[in-house]
């Protein structure tokens, strides 16, 4: 349980800091009230994204691939209800985070791309 709130802790972090994401920015010669503007407008484009409900899906499409392997290894090794429980525990939890991550990596591209389409150099 202990290691399910710590998961379910890191996500929410993870989630609610990629539309607050600052890219390093060349800023020599740049306006910096301007930039601050652009910035908050990009990061606005990017809370669009629904980082959670990415994580959600993640979850449930890992969980039920997890669950049909587990059945079939728990079939093959005796107890076939087991194996599906803990495959979508395992597949649930993977998928959860690689949604979540997906997402994040999607609002943090909004941003990146939205700067840089108004002529501001992202370095990373």
């Amino acid at each position: 349980m202990k290691t399910i709130t710590l998961m379910a802790m890191g996500l929410f972090l993870l989630l609610s800091s990629c539309a607050t994401y600052r890219p390093i920015v060349d800023m020599q010669g740049v306006d910096h009230s301007r930039y601050e503007q652009d910035l908050a407008e990009c990061q606005a484009y990017a809370a669009q994204i629904n980082a959670g409900g990415e994580a959600v899906t993640g979850a449930i499409i890992g969980g039920v691939f997890g669950a049909v392997l587990g059945l079939a290894v728990g079939a093959i090794l005796g107890d076939p209800g087991e194996g599906a429980a803990l495959g979508a525990i395992i597949g649930g939890g993977s998928g959860l985070a690689s949604g979540a991550a997906e997402g994040g990596r999607g609002q943090i591209d909004v941003i990146r791309n939205c700067l840089m389409g108004r002529g501001y150099r992202v370095l990373r």
